[in-house]
């Protein structure tokens, strides 16, 4: 309660009331007293880190489901996300201890927060949204570190501009990869190992950090040795076992809690019957397909190399010559001999390069490259000669790095605004849903997997590629590999895999009923024929002859009015049997005119299923918008196999749809 006194001159005033001390302020003038002061005393930083902050959400968000493409990966830990919060699983099939599951695991949690999944129609996109929020904790975090170490403001803004808009670190920033889910946590326990104040709570929370990191993703171990390095570094002297061994042992519990839950499950160990943890290690660690060798031009650690450089030329260069000259700079030496260590370990023999191993070294870089600069700059203070030479050449080079960068970094961000790589994905899955019946069996890329089954289809008959081949559970409900599906929707996922056999068989005994987009976005839906790709070809050939055979006859008939060129797609087998059969057996009656063969979209150079009917004998087929009663009366006389999918009445006339699953039924 505020208090109210005189004046010392004895005379009452009408400002404000005095409090007496030892009177508490009332709560809300505390709360919003210490709001001020808060603001007050870190606008500096609010000034630096605010707008950077604003300029990555719109830089990550923008066009955010238009680039990147859609890929495999995304859709598996989309798909791992969505089963925790809609099947109480960890995965969408049999978990196998690839990855731990705490990274997807946090990914469900701002999905289920924010409703995600219910505001998005591409589940993928929902998925992407919770990258955009990593990206934005992170580039906080990164700033912080960087004041942390000694940086200026001015170059830890240099730092978290590179590491968010270089266009390398937006592409895999937008992925929906784990790496961006334990980047947060590198960055916070990489944070608190560097605090002075408070060790033991630091340093307990930096194990904790990096604990969480690496059952994010478990690669982010590899940082171990620099986060132990910061602690020893700044741990004083006489606390410094007991900080350590508390550290730790936080750590030892946080990673032992992974080995629980197999243990708990009773999947610790290999057996029959049962994934294992042991399992899943040793196949990370050995039976792993290796990538080959960087020097090796066809590689798969080439192609990601090249992949990363195509993006970003100059951030591949700097980045190692940064580190390299980081080693010479105290502030900067940890970061900078993580870096060259995480770069040499991509050319180890033997081993297995992940696409997305780029995303740890991208906030050392960013650091380093930042951090070497500006010790640059002060240096060419009150030096000269020789030892100004090597910052003179420094800068020197990052101004040359900057000239080409602008444009560079301009061009490609306008990609990632403008494109838009995935209307294929879209189209496709907008086009199964609508013409493909939902007791199919689809093989289909992870990406579509939570998208399709939301549509309708069951669960057990929308069927990841990869899992035909490497979980037995699915297996068992396909006993017949791919021949058990009808159909199979390709993306370049899907072909360019190593782990496909059964998907590409499937494709090569398939023909393509709907196709969309060009080049590595194309997407296929192909109908499979079990018999092979011997039958397929066969049946198609067939099918083909069917519909030139009576198409021909139908084109003699004089009763049908129709234009030259779609008289000509029926004598060329172009068009559906059961359209040809439907008008021939109207023309058998009197006059029928056709307006049109309209074309499907993604069947552009496949045989055309929809006719347009504009009248028969002279009787309008719609009149008003409505179908006329000569209309309903066609409809009802085309029943059995010749019944159309769909009836739609248009300006031309009614357009009748037959059904993709069975074109060519009526020769069989």
């Amino acid at each position: 309660m505020t208090a109210l006194v005189e004046h010392p001159s004895g005379l009452r005033g009408n400002g404000p009331p005095t409090r007496i001390p030892g009177t508490p302020l009332e709560p809300r003038r505390s709360s919003e007293r210490r709001v001020t002061l808060w603001v007050r005393r870190h606008r500096r930083t609010i000034v630096w880190l605010a707008p950077i902050l604003v300029v990555t959400g719109l830089v990550q968000a923008i066009n955010l489901g238009g680039s990147p493409a859609r890929i495999d990966d995304e859709g598996t830990y989309t798909a791992q996300a969505w089963s925790l919060l809609n099947l109480g699983q960890l995965t969408h099939y049999t978990y196998w201890y690839d990855h731990p599951p705490l990274g997807w695991l946090q990914i469900a949690a701002w999905e289920g927060l924010t409703g995600g999944f219910q505001r998005y129609s591409i589940s993928v996109v929902a998925a992407r949204e919770a990258m955009v929020v990593a990206a934005l904790v992170s580039v906080a975090l990164l700033w912080f570190l960087a004041r942390r170490i000694g940086i200026g403001r001015a170059a830890a803004t240099v730092a978290t501009v590179i590491f968010a808009v270089s266009p390398l670190a937006l592409q895999f920033h937008r992925t929906v990869y784990l790496d961006n889910v334990a980047t947060p946590w590198l960055l916070s326990s990489l944070l608190l190992a560097s605090t002075r104040k408070r060790q033991l709570i630091g340093f307990a929370g930096a194990a904790a950090a990096l604990g969480i990191a690496v059952l994010s993703k478990e690669t982010y171990l590899l940082a171990l040795p620099l986060v132990a390095w910061l602690m020893w570094k700044n741990a004083r002297p006489e606390t410094r076992r007991y900080t350590l061994s508390v550290a730790g042992s936080i750590l030892v519990l946080i990673g032992g809690s992974y080995l629980l839950l197999a243990l708990v499950k009773g999947e610790l160990f290999p057996g029959p019957n049962h994934t294992s943890l042991i399992g899943g290690v040793r196949f990370q660690l050995g039976a792993r397909s290796s990538s080959g060798s960087i020097f090796a031009p066809d590689s798969l650690s080439r192609k990601t190399i090249d992949e990363w450089f195509q993006l970003d030329p100059v951030l591949v260069v700097v980045a190692p010559l940064a580190a390299a000259a980081g080693i010479f700079v105290r502030r900067t030496r940890p970061f900078a001999l993580a870096l060259l260590v995480l770069i040499a370990i991509m050319f180890r023999p033997g081993g297995y390069l992940p696409v997305p191993y780029v995303i740890m070294l991208l906030p050392l870089a960013s650091l380093v490259i930042a951090g070497v600069s500006e010790v640059a700059v002060r240096r060419m203070r009150g030096r000269s000669g020789f030892r100004k030479a090597p910052n003179l050449l420094w800068i020197g080079a990052m101004t040359a790095a900057v000239v080409i960068t602008v444009p560079l970094w301009g061009a490609q961000l306008r990609g990632f605004w403008l494109a838009d790589l995935d209307s294929a994905s879209r189209q496709a899955e907008s086009w199964v849903e609508t013409n493909i019946p939902k007791d199919s069996r689809l093989i289909v890329d992870d990406s579509m997997w939570v998208d399709l089954v939301r549509s309708g289809f069951a669960r057990d008959n929308v069927i990841w590629f990869y899992k035909l081949d490497s979980d037995t559970a699915i297996e068992k409900q396909n006993p017949n590999s791919w021949r058990d599906s009808d159909y199979v929707i390709t993306t370049k996922s899907m072909t360019s895999s190593p782990n496909a056999a059964s998907a590409d068989s499937a494709i090569a005994s398939s023909t393509i009923v709907a196709s969309f987009g060009t080049g590595d976005q194309r997407v296929e839906v192909r109908k499979i024929e079990p018999n092979g790709a011997a039958a397929a070809m066969r049946a198609e050939a067939a099918a083909e002859a069917a519909r030139a055979d009576s198409g021909n006859q139908l084109t003699r008939n004089s009763r049908l009015m129709i234009s030259t060129a779609n008289l000509k797609r029926f004598d060329a087998g172009q068009v559906d049997q059961r359209i040809t059969i439907s008008l021939g057996e109207l023309a058998s009656n009197g006059a029928v005119s056709v307006a049109d063969l309209p074309i499907v979209p993604g069947e552009e150079g496949l045989s055309f299923r929809q006719v347009v009917i504009a009248s028969v004998n002279g009787q309008p087929m719609v009149s008003n918008g409505r179908l006329t009663s000569a209309a309903r009366s066609l409809i009802s006389s085309l029943g059995g196999r010749l019944a159309p999918e769909k009836v739609t009445p248009t300006p031309d006339g009614v357009t009748l749809t037959f059904s993709v699953t069975a074109p060519d039924a009526i020769t069989q």
